[in-house]
């Protein structure tokens, strides 16, 4: 499978062009990524067949989200489903490094049924044997 990382529709389109089976929606690739814009993920559906899968993480930096930013991600992830995205990719951890094992599940239940792939927070836990563990305790299909 050749899944490549993309954050405009040109960029997608050469994607597809390039053999791409999957791609990977971000904006602000410099921060690692971030959340399109609505536009965006309409746009990018609208000029692609292959898989989409966007990105939900409403800030660069950590991968610690308050409240208000968890709201933000499960209004997103319902607003991919209505666009029809085929996935979503994210990770929430806690303040200690582990993953945030009831806010992800809650996540992972709003995706239900699109793909869900946990993104690289996993690389920023404290103890990523427990990580996996803890991620295939979510049921991530």
């Amino acid at each position: 499978l050749l899944e490549v990382c993309i954050d405009s529709v040109a960029s997608a389109i050469s994607a597809v062009e390039g053999g791409a089976q999957r791609v990977e929606l971000c904006a602000d690739l410099f921060e690692g990524g971030i959340t399109p814009s609505a536009g965006l993920i309409k746009r990018v559906r609208e000029n692609i067949s292959i898989k989409l899968n966007v990105i939900i993480r409403p800030r660069g930096g950590d991968f610690c989200y308050d409240e208000e930013e968890f709201e933000m991600m499960k209004h997103d992830i319902l607003l991919c489903k209505t666009y029809g995205v085929d996935g979503v990719v994210f990770g929430i951890l806690n303040t200690d490094g582990t993953i945030d094992l009831r806010r992800n599940a809650e996540l992972v239940e709003i995706a239900h049924p699109m793909d869900i792939t946990f993104h690289r927070a996993f690389d920023m836990t404290v103890d990523i044997f427990q990580a996996l563990e803890d991620v295939v305790k979510l049921n991530i299909p």
